[in-house]
């Protein structure tokens, strides 16, 4: 259901004006407020609450109503409730703006093509990366979801560990020249999970915590991708004879 906008109406010539028309009666308010934004479209009107909710949850955690959150908006509680119907599919739409929307698949095809130096691949991959999630929003929005125990943490390491750490660790195989048969190892996952932590954790540092740095990001980025690619080859295995 979308909002109500009620025209003001003109009077007819010649007709006196009903005085009692805006007067408020014994027991009932005198004018409701309006809501902001009152002629948006459903889907603008749906942006607009995602849009809001993701600046809500970033500053407050999502221990926090939805009530405040309507306030913030200017519409009632219930209309949020008209395009998720409770918060658990607020929580979701969120991550979704956050976390999936901005999802590259032409990250993976960079990530995979072997016309490039590995190295090359991976600078270029985390600064475009980095671009997207070293924000305050985006960092707020992950750690308050891991303080809360929800399952949006865990949906976005498996979605990482799915399409980044398992394809560079066979990437690394190859440009190595090691063993390309078998199952990526615990080894190799849990080295590659400190390379990409490290990076978080240097977002978390500055625009989390707001505390100085050590390094530009590109200088960052390319010493820790060195350091990788020097330590997982061990983890990997023997090379291929």
């Amino acid at each position: 259901m979308t909002d109500i906008a009620i025209a003001k109406g003109t009077r007819p010539r010649g007709r006196k004006p009903d005085k009692s028309v805006g007067k408020s009666t014994k027991g009932q308010a005198s004018k409701a407020p309006q809501p902001r934004n009152a002629r948006l479209l459903p889907a603008a009107r749906k942006k607009l609450i995602v849009e809001e909710a993701i600046k809500y949850f970033a500053e407050v955690g999502f221990d926090a109503g939805t009530r405040p959150l309507a306030v913030r908006l200017g519409i009632t509680q219930p209309l949020i409730f008209r395009y998720f119907p409770n918060k658990d599919d607020l929580v979701q739409a969120v991550y979704n703006e956050v976390f999936l929307s901005r999802w590259r698949i032409e990250w993976e095809r960079l990530l995979e093509d072997r016309s490039r130096p590995l190295r090359a691949r991976l600078i270029e991959f985390y600064t475009a990366y980095t671009e997207i999630i070293f924000n305050s929003k985006w960092m707020r929005i992950f750690l308050f979801a891991g303080l809360r125990g929800l399952d949006l943490n865990r949906w976005y390491i498996n979605f990482a560990e799915e399409r980044i750490h398992r394809r560079v660790c066979r990437e690394i195989r190859a440009e190595k020249g090691l063993k390309q048969s078998g199952p990526i190892t615990a080894e190799e996952l849990e080295v590659y999970w400190t390379f990409h932590g490290g990076i978080f954790y240097y977002g978390v540092r500055r625009y989390a915590y707001g505390v100085p740095v050590h390094l530009d990001l590109p200088s960052y980025i390319e010493a820790n991708v060195d350091a990788l690619l020097n330590t997982v080859p061990a983890a990997a295995g023997p090379r291929q004879k």
